[in-house]
């Protein structure tokens, strides 16, 4: 009888309370069932972009994706270059080689969608060089072929870098960005100084994908801050050569110029010079300045004024080195890209 009752409450134990001590000992999760025969592996970033990339529907373009028409000004004469090779060329002239790969990458699809947005737009040429409606200098996007940057770089360069530009342009081959179902032009520049400006504060019309948003990691730029210095007899000389009229000289110059209005993002929009006045991007070009994030100080002590500039270039669009720091912090290209284009979509093209 006392086996019996050892029998009964060992299989109480067996049945109901070691469970309870399994149950309240481990925590469990879901299981995912593998395939037989293979086992699960974590999907890399690349391996969920591409895939991405499959499941998308194409988007078909009325235009011929093997060639882009190019006019070079250096020599007058318009180019028709395989458009992969048009795009890495750009790369390479646009973006630095050292940058990271997923910045690089980035670069190639917001080129290669200004090149097709180009030709669209302006099939029979463009109205500032009529035979193509694309041209290789910074009017369009920078172009260098790869002799002329074996020339440029050297040798060293090209067994180095080349590539990693091809890398970058093959891996995004056939995308494009797209907002609200049409191809965008997608601008870019080099620095922004911190945050990117609206397009319609640089170039008067409004595009929604073109809006201001912060652009971090660009410490590191070289010319994320700069001064201009020069004599307070200089700085007058130079405001006479364009703005003849004007009343000003190295007494009263503190008086005759006047900060009018800056744009959302601190840029110099419009500044009174004596009686007129101008656009902030007139004092940029006129002073040679990276941007038109710029103030002005006079010390009448040592007889200077000094320009400060933050950022490189226009502000709109991809900022290259804000690109680069994402990379740098785990953003992959498609990441980037609806970064600093608002509400757009990266499709691939057919």
């Amino acid at each position: 009888m006392k086996k019996l009752g050892f029998y009964i409450l060992t299989v109480l134990v067996i049945t109901i309370l070691l469970p309870t001590v399994i149950v309240k000992t481990f925590n469990f999760v879901p299981k995912e069932t593998p395939s037989i025969g293979v086992a699960l592996e974590k999907e890399t970033p690349e391996e969920k972009i591409e895939q991405e990339k499959e499941e998308k529907e194409p988007v078909e373009i009325n235009y011929d994706l093997e060639k882009v028409k190019v006019y070079n000004p250096k020599t007058n004469a318009v180019e028709i270059i395989p458009i992969d090779d048009y795009i890495k060329g750009v790369v390479a002239a646009e973006m630095p080689a050292e940058f990271h790969m997923e910045a690089l990458k980035a670069q190639a699809v917001a080129a290669r969608t200004y090149a097709i947005s180009r030709n669209l737009k302006f099939e029979e040429g463009h109205p500032d060089h009529k035979l193509a409606p694309l041209c290789t200098g910074i009017h369009c996007q920078a172009y260098l072929s790869l002799p002329q940057l074996e020339d440029i770089h050297g040798e060293s360069w090209v067994k180095k870098y080349w590539s990693k530009i091809e890398e970058a342009v093959e891996s995004t081959n056939h995308l494009a960005i797209f907002y609200d179902g049409e191809i965008i032009e997608p601008l870019y520049h080099s620095t922004s100084g911190g945050r990117t400006e609206n397009v319609k504060d640089v170039f008067a019309i409004d595009l929604p994908y073109l809006k201001s948003v912060s652009s971090p990691y660009e410490e590191g730029a070289p010319r994320f801050r700069n001064t201009v210095t020069m004599s307070i007899d200089d700085f007058v000389k130079k405001i006479k050569s364009k703005y003849t009229m004007a009343n000003i000289d190295k007494n009263n110059v503190h008086e005759k110029i006047k900060l009018i209005e800056r744009t959302a993002t601190g840029r110099v929009k419009k500044v009174a010079i004596d009686t007129q006045v101008v656009d902030g991007r007139e004092l940029r070009d006129l002073f040679e300045l990276n941007s038109t994030n710029f103030t002005i100080s006079l010390d009448r002590k040592l007889n200077i004024i000094e320009i400060e500039t933050y950022g490189f270039g226009h502000g709109v669009g991809m900022s290259q080195w804000g690109a680069n720091g994402m990379g740098k912090n785990g953003k992959n290209f498609e990441e980037i890209l609806k970064h600093y284009y608002t509400g757009v979509e990266i499709l691939p093209i057919k």
